[in-house]
Order: structure tokens, then sequence, then C-alpha cells
């Protein structure tokens, strides 16, 4: 049986100096902690917040991520689609999330808020009511996705095919108009 860690605060620790235990840590909070190229794999995160923390390069093969919050955090070139997809829920929000794959993953009511999705892969996504509001998705790539009723108001520098993916009832600025017209090569002016 693993071992179970509830309610713990974790703060300013650099676990490339010391490793953090393989557990389940349930309700626990991390914040301020140093995980570039950690490896936390075959780890359990239910209910937890990472603030202000470096997930840059981890690695998260059957990682299960359920109900975890990012806020404020670094996390460049993160396989998210390694990750168990049993009970997986994520929200980010002020994020840098950057170079990250969340490919054929299944994230419902995911919240981007704010956050820098650069080169971020969506692709084959089921992506329904989620919220990408006042983040910046240059060169994120939706093909075959599942974007019903999800909001892109305000959200920045997108560029997708409507034709490659469901969009009804999909929210969108005005300004977002030339992102999905792109593939037409037409020009649209204020």
């Amino acid at each position: 049986m693993e071992k179970i860690i509830a309610e713990e605060t974790f703060n300013a620790l650099d676990f490339t100096d010391s490793p953090l235990e393989i557990a389940e840590y349930e309700e626990c909070k991390f914040k301020n902690c140093n995980f570039q190229n950690y490896d936390l794999s075959g780890f359990k995160f239910i209910d937890c917040d990472f603030e202000e923390c470096n997930l840059s390069s981890v690695k998260m093969k059957n990682t299960s991520l359920q109900t975890v919050a990012f806020k404020e955090c670094k996390i460049l070139g993160v396989h998210f689609d390694e990750c168990s997809s049993f009970g997986l829920s994520l929200n980010f929000e002020n994020c840098q999330l950057k170079h990250s794959i969340f490919f054929q993953l299944q994230l419902p009511k995911t919240k981007f808020i704010n956050s820098n999705l650069i080169d971020v892969d969506f692709g084959e996504c089921d992506l329904r009511d989620s919220q990408f509001q006042y983040s910046d998705l240059s060169g994120a790539v939706f093909e075959n996705c599942d974007l019903q009723n999800a909001d892109f108001r305000n959200a920045n520098n997108y560029n997708f095919d409507p034709e490659m993916n469901k969009l009804k009832n999909a929210k969108f600025s005005i300004d977002g108009l030339p992102g999905l017209l792109a593939k037409y090569k037409i020009k649209i002016e204020h």
C-alpha cells in the first residue's frame, strides 16, 4: 500500500536537491518549489495546489493529477499526455505553459486563464466548456478538438481551422476573427 500525505504545505523547497517522497498527496500545497527536470512519474496528486513553482521539463509518466490547480507556475515542455487519464482534472492561472503537450486528453471545463500557452499541442483534445480568457495562444495547435462551449473571449494570437474542430456555441471576441479565418487568406480590417 502506498503512503498518503495529506493537508501539508511545502514551501520554498528545491526537490532537485532533496527528493520528494513517492506517495499519494491529498489536499497539499506546493508554494515556490523547484521541480525542474524532476521525475514525478507514478506520483498521485489529489486536490493539490501548485503556486509559483517551476515545473519545467518534469516527467509525468502515469502521474495522477486529480483536481490540481497551477497558479503563477513556470511549466515548460511538459508531456501532460503521459499522465494517468483517470480523474484527470487541471486548471491553470497566470502560468507560463509553453511547449507542453496535451494531445488526446479529456479536459472538459479546464481553465487556462491569463496564461502563456505558446506552442502548446492540444491536438484531438476534448476541451468542451473550457476557458482561455486573456491567454496567449501563439502557435498553439487545435486540430480535431471538441471546443464546444469553449470560451476564447479576450484570448489572443490563436490561429486554427474551424472546419477541423467542433465549435458549436464556442465564444470568441471580434478581435479573434483573423485567427479563425487565416486559412482563407482574407484581409480583415477594423
